[in-house]
């Protein structure tokens, strides 16, 4: 089997489906109060597309491929920038419903 085979053989609902479990994750622990580790998870979530949309090519790429690659990725990134930034710098509190 060639390295390039196994990206021919992976469904192409996989890549999504793995982002979207990430995000799952830490939107359940944003549920648990535990905001911090939920936004730096959904950032992570984020950069795990950029890279997933970096290295597969457009017909694989599946869900994650919205415009051209290049503003894929940079959308990405800079979201998943925006929010692990805003998940490290507030000290405050948790989040609180009233």
């Amino acid at each position: 089997m060639r390295p390039g085979d196994l990206r021919t053989r992976l469904p192409l609902w996989l890549p999504a489906a793995v982002v979207l479990a990430i995000a799952a994750a830490g939107m359940i622990r944003v549920l648990a109060e535990h905001w911090r580790e939920g936004a730096a998870l959904l950032g992570g979530s984020l950069l795990v597309a950029a890279a997933l949309r970096v290295m597969l090519p457009d017909d694989r790429a599946g869900l994650l491929a919205i415009r051209s690659r290049v503003i894929d990725v940079l959308c990405y990134v800079l979201l998943a920038f925006g929010t692990i930034v805003l998940a490290l710098t507030i000290t405050r509190g948790g989040i609180t419903f009233t």
